[in-house]
């Protein structure tokens, strides 16, 4: 599913060869003018700045501005022990689907959880965004507040999705050291944060608990 690259692409930092490829992003989009339409002024925003003034803007939206994270368990579980837990569970959604990552990236990035949809059968890719459409609207209200042009990547996801996003509550203020003084480590020394579940993959937890009803489906 082309869209899927396309909306991944427009998120990543703003590259020469980004730009150059504008005009072709925007013809696969012109297949689906309903997608296509709300895009129009990013692709605008991109093509008529200065590479320079758009990687600054950038690095001000998304990597200094906390509420802006591209990094989707950012949003849900702060630093708690559960964010460490839903990365496992993700990467193991990954690897069940063929998907072995590489370079620096965290699995919960958004411009690669989007190209990880785009691979995907047209069931599971609605079935893994509606999970997330939660955490990316929010990301998009956020966006939107602040006037950011990106916003609108997120307004198209909410569109893909077969569900429709509720609110979440802001996550649990809490770091690496004191979840582990907390929590300590398993009986076999590993931080619990990083431990597998037993028995199989888990739920990939896409909110924090009790913040959504019970009804609410995860991934995997």
């Amino acid at each position: 599913m082309q869209h899927y690259q396309v909306l991944s692409a427009l998120l990543l930092y703003p590259e020469q060869a980004l730009i150059d490829s504008l005009g072709e992003l925007e013809s696969i989009l012109e297949k689906t003018p309903a997608l296509h339409a709300p895009l129009r002024p990013l692709f605008a925003y991109l093509a008529q700045g200065d590479l320079i003034t758009l990687q600054e803007d950038y690095v001000s939206t998304f990597d200094r501005n906390p509420s802006h994270s591209l990094h989707l368990f950012e949003h849900i579980h702060g630093e708690s022990r559960d964010r460490g837990q839903a990365m496992v569970d993700l990467m193991e959604e990954y690897k069940k689907h063929g998907l072995e990552m590489v370079g620096d990236d965290l699995p919960d990035y958004v411009p690669l959880f989007l190209e990880f949809l785009s691979q995907l059968e047209q069931d599971e890719a609605d079935r893994l965004l509606s999970d997330a459409i939660h955490v990316m609207a929010h990301v998009g209200r956020k966006l939107r507040a602040n006037g950011s042009p990106y916003a609108v990547v997120f307004d198209v996801l909410q569109l893909l999705s077969p569900v429709q996003a509720e609110e979440l509550s802001e996550p649990p203020v809490r770091d690496m050291d004191e979840a582990l003084e907390t929590f300590g480590p398993g009986a076999d020394g590993v931080e619990p944060l990083l431990k597998k579940a037993q028995g199989g993959v888990q739920p990939v937890n896409f909110y924090p608990k009790g913040t959504r009803g019970s009804n609410a489906c995860t991934a995997g």
